[in-house]
């Protein structure tokens, strides 16, 4: 278990948080890396889009893995303009964890889960690093988060 798996790990322990963090030998960075992994479809899985806003502020915007954010919609759910993609730099910066293994929870920053998230019964998410994930129901993760759930999809 790296840095960032044991960052993670310790935080759900110690916040009682009710999910299982899961290591895996190969990578779990791309939405198929990850289905695979867990033996499980990409509907199953989550992903992070990690976004800034207009005063450099971090918003992460949760959809299903075949889904894609719209930073339209996001920008409309929060009053504000379109927020726009993090850059790599940013998101170890601003979430402490490198791309491709952010949580989506466990850092500051304004998260909204797409309301498609919340039909499933549990999904998978990022585990802190490109070879870990979380299994977490929908319910525990916007407890875990305290998301805004809204519609943020294309």
């Amino acid at each position: 278990m790296n840095e960032y798996d044991k960052k993670l790990y310790e935080y759900i322990e110690q916040n009682g948080i009710q999910a299982k963090h899961l290591v895996f030998e190969k990578s779990c960075h791309s939405v198929k890396e990850a289905a695979e992994a867990v033996n499980a479809s990409p509907r199953d899985l989550v992903k992070n889009v990690c976004l800034i806003d207009d005063g450099g502020n971090l918003i992460v915007a949760i959809v299903k893995g075949e889904d894609r954010v719209s930073t339209t919609k996001v920008g409309q759910a929060l009053g504000i303009a379109p927020p726009r993609t993090a850059t790599v730099e940013e998101i170890l910066e601003k979430t402490g964890y490198p791309c491709g293994g952010v949580p989506s929870f466990s850092y500051g920053a304004l998260y909204l889960v797409d309301t498609k998230v919340m039909e499933k019964d549990f999904i998978y998410t990022g585990g802190g690093s490109e070879y870990s994930l979380v299994r977490i129901s929908p319910a525990e993760l916007v407890k875990a988060n305290g998301a805004k759930v809204v519609k943020i999809r294309k």
